[in-house]
């Protein structure tokens, strides 16, 4: 099988997950790794020593022989980088939000659908096994008409300050995959909502929120997410779970980010499901991007820019009607800055980013 050749772009977390994948699925010929800090170009050339490490991103888009692009640097980066990508024919596989503002993110949403570039971005969620398996009983019609959507993600990373400035606050960064999961849940588009948020720490964003509301076709939904849950208990813990409800039966999900548990209560079998969480699967998302890539059609299981041009428009919209109401502060900065000592010592926790 031919290899794919690519040029990667952003060498921190989210990069070198797909660096690892890309080289252990055998599909992918890495030619060139892109960062603008020295320090990260000296990790990814001892990481990736068969790779063109630069600090020059448009060598990669000036190079007739690069068929694809992996955007995983910030996201004030990705506008100008998703255009010369565009223009260059190459196609895209891009981390989410595709951009800083949500006018641009509707900007690029218009110029890569006008354009024969395959694109997709990183909403994980969907590339699932669980929320597969639960969304195929669903549509079988063992519980019955589809009625709410709950979604529930909280751990004790990242903290204030520690990436979100050019993706947003937390539940914009991490909880626009929320918003999408339970849109792709309802198959339809969000219509009314309500959010309540607490400024945790005294940190000037929301750093927990809960929305809820309903979807055009009457489904109704709550989310909540947060970086708040236990950061300085002795033994952190989490609390991440799916629970879809029917007239008639329910599906729902939880994990330990090693193990997922699926229950399927429908009206004629109920099945329990455990098997490994899968992590990010971004071998998933690889693979039907290459398969994509390869085809030349493209897969209609990749999530597109304008599947995360909507989510992150939503996020926007449920933390601005947090910020427009009551947002009450409880704590203070003295045990933010304890928080963010004890993670940039930690070796193992929720959420660590590289330490560059």
């Amino acid at each position: 099988m031919d290899k794919i050749k690519v040029g990667v772009i952003g060498f921190g977390r989210m990069g070198e997950l797909y660096l690892r994948s890309m080289r252990e699925s055998g599909r992918w010929e890495i030619v060139y790794i892109c960062d603008v800090s020295p320090v990260a170009r000296k990790e990814a050339a001892a990481a990736f020593p068969e790779v063109t490490v630069i600090g020059d991103e448009d060598i990669i888009f000036n190079d007739s022989d690069i068929q694809a692009v992996g955007l995983f640097a910030l996201a004030d980066s990705r506008k100008s980088q998703i255009i010369k990508a565009v223009n260059a024919g190459k196609h895209i596989l891009a981390e989410k939000p595709i951009a800083y503002a949500i006018e641009d993110e509707r900007e690029l949403v218009a110029i890569s659908e006008k354009s024969s570039v395959i694109s997709a971005v990183d909403l994980y969620l969907r590339n699932s096994w669980y929320h597969n398996t639960m969304k195929e009983f669903i549509e079988s019609g063992e519980i019955g008409e589809l009625a709410i959507v709950r979604i529930c993600h909280m751990t004790p990373g990242l903290a204030p300050g520690e990436g979100h400035e050019y993706e947003g606050p937390a539940f914009h960064d991490c909880g626009m995959h929320y918003v999408d999961i339970a849109r792709w849940y309802s198959g339809s588009e969000y219509k009314t909502w309500n959010a309540q948020g607490v400024r945790m720490w005294d940190y000037k964003d929301p750093w927990w929120l809960q929305v809820h509301g309903t979807f055009e076709n009457g489904v109704v939904f709550d989310i909540t997410q947060g970086f708040v849950y236990g950061q300085l208990s002795k033994d952190q813990t989490h609390n991440s779970y799916a629970d879809i409800i029917g007239t008639k039966g329910l599906v729902r999900m939880t994990h330990d980010f090693k193990t997922a548990k699926v229950e399927l209560r429908g009206v004629t079998r109920t099945e329990i499901i455990e098997k490994p969480f899968g992590g990010k699967n971004i071998d998933v998302l690889c693979d039907v991007f290459a398969d994509s890539v390869l085809s030349g059609v493209r897969d209609s299981r990749l999530p597109s820019f304008r599947d995360a041009e909507i989510a992150s428009d939503y996020a926007w919209r449920f933390l601005e009607n947090a910020v427009s109401g009551e947002l009450p502060s409880i704590g203070d900065d003295a045990t933010l800055r304890k928080i963010r000592a004890r993670r940039a010592s930690m070796t193992d926790g929720y959420g660590l980013l590289p330490k560059r």
